[in-house]
């Protein structure tokens, strides 16, 4: 099995999504804002702040960008 499948539940990964979570919170958006922004469901904002579901790289991008953030700043906060 390949490492990368328990990467919900490695520490670095949960640094990741804290830093998004927090740009979020930094930008005054709800997570329904950002859902709305990436024309998803809320629930998928939660799961993924809850570590249920795993981010893909473009999902990481276009996160950062509905945010308004840099995804380096993010990088750099996690």
């Amino acid at each position: 099995m390949c490492g990368l499948a328990k990467s919900i539940y490695d520490e670095e990964y949960r640094g990741l999504i804290r830093a998004l979570k927090d740009a979020r919170k930094s930008a005054g958006l709800t997570q329904q804002d950002v859902a709305d922004k990436l024309d998803r469901p809320q629930s998928f904002v939660a799961k993924v702040e809850g570590c249920e579901r795993r981010l893909d790289v473009v999902e990481f991008l276009r996160l950062c960008r509905a945010i308004g953030i840099s995804p380096a700043a993010v990088l750099r906060e996690a």
